[in-house]
């Protein structure tokens, strides 16, 4: 039997209708769930903006208010895809309301906020999921696979990219993005949050790091009306971007592995140029996420002038069965969200965690924290994950 689960989104930009667009494909993917997630409510600030969701994606109703969303008894679980700075609020209190929460990356500003998240999820008995999308690709998985079993011998060193062009104009709007106090750690918590996650993922804890980061635009206008993704403005007056556009890190892992992890928002020529190269003692795997669904991979026992074969990952990695018949057929970005939206609907239906939870999301924010005190003081940082 399956049973109707009303879920709603909080939070209507770019990400919002990603999350919605995933809850109506997912069983067109996954036909074995036994939930069937119904929209009921999509709550958004900006006048109209949560109408015209419902009027596209068949939303029961709207509010300008998320806590609507809390009391509203129709709803089991919630999206939140809202500003960095209102996930603590809004992710906790959902929680205490009783709602399953799908909350994006990195939940909130500090390791602090993604805790409380975390501790109000755990009292409340709920379920979560975090958007950490590029564990979800099948190559990634299949990566993880490969080096867990050894083919690549011991890890001895990884290299994590993430490297874009979206904030790199000079004409981009001073949104929450680049306040600290709205948007938290800048391209830490946006793009190096993932390169933590996959980091972790991929080669276990994190014990210490060193990082250093930099402002390489200084000032951008402030936006004269509702803005949506990255938006330009022009004309406004000048402000100050208060958080860091690029980030430099070295990495010791718990098994004595070392990593590079370097991410920057305004590197011109650079669209999503995200991916890994991890070395082993008997061979590497890499990816580009550009080229989502293939590995390039070195193995043997010939180490110097070992070759690197492009595998092209099919129904037998991770959950590319559920989109594509046979290797080399591409999924795309978007797929990556159906499978998280997946995990968490069948975390909620077996009572068993799947994929990314608050415990990844509360790691990785310590990473980030760490990260900040290490650029702050020039020295090297212990990752504190539990406080």
């Amino acid at each position: 039997m399956v049973d109707a689960l009303g879920v709603a989104v909080v939070g209507f930009g770019w990400m919002g209708r990603v999350h919605t667009q995933a809850y109506a494909r997912v069983l067109h993917h996954y036909p074995q769930l036994t939930v069937r997630p119904e929209l009921v409510t999509v709550a958004e600030e900006v006048p109209g903006r949560a109408e015209e969701a419902a009027a596209r994606y068949g939303f029961a109703s709207t509010t300008r208010d998320w806590r609507e969303v809390a009391a509203d008894p129709r709803v089991r679980a919630v999206s939140v895809t809202a500003p960095n700075f209102l996930h603590r609020e809004i992710g906790v209190a959902m929680a205490e309301a009783g709602k399953h929460l799908w909350i994006e990356k990195p939940v909130g500003l500090t390791a602090d906020d993604a805790r409380a998240v975390a501790d109000a999820v755990a009292k409340a008995g709920v379920h979560s999921a975090v958007g950490f999308n590029y564990r979800n690709a099948p190559a990634v998985e299949a990566a993880r696979d490969l080096i867990a079993s050894g083919e690549i011998g011991a890890v001895t060193h990884v290299r994590i990219r993430l490297f874009s062009d979206y904030a790199a104009h000079p004409d981009g709007a001073l949104t929450w993005r680049y306040e600290r106090e709205r948007g938290g750690s800048g391209v830490l918590g946006d793009l190096a949050s993932h390169g933590a996650d996959l980091a972790r993922f991929l080669l276990g804890d994190i014990t210490s790091l060193t990082a250093d980061t930099a402002i390489f635009v200084p000032q951008r206008a402030r936006p004269t009306g509702a803005t949506a993704g990255h938006t330009l403005a022009t004309g406004g007056d000048l402000g100050p971007v208060e958080n860091e556009d690029y980030v430099n890190c070295l990495l010791r892992f718990t098994s004595g592995a070392r990593g590079v992890l370097e991410a920057c928002r305004v590197s011109v020529g650079e669209q999503n140029n995200y991916g890994f190269e991890v070395h082993g003692t008997k061979g590497a795997v890499l990816w580009d996420f550009r080229r989502m669904n293939e590995l390039g991979v070195s193995r043997g026992t010939t180490y110097q002038d070992q070759p690197v074969s492009t595998v092209y990952v099919g129904p037998g990695a991770g959950e590319f069965g559920a989109f594509q018949p046979g290797a080399a057929n591409a999924m795309g970005y978007d797929d990556l969200k159906v499978i998280e939206a997946y995990r968490f609907l069948r975390s909620i239906a077996e009572g068993t965690p799947h994929g990314a939870t608050l415990a990844d999301a509360v790691h990785s924010a310590a990473v980030l924290d760490a990260m900040a005190r290490s650029a702050e003081t020039g020295a090297w940082a212990d990752v504190q994950p539990g406080g």
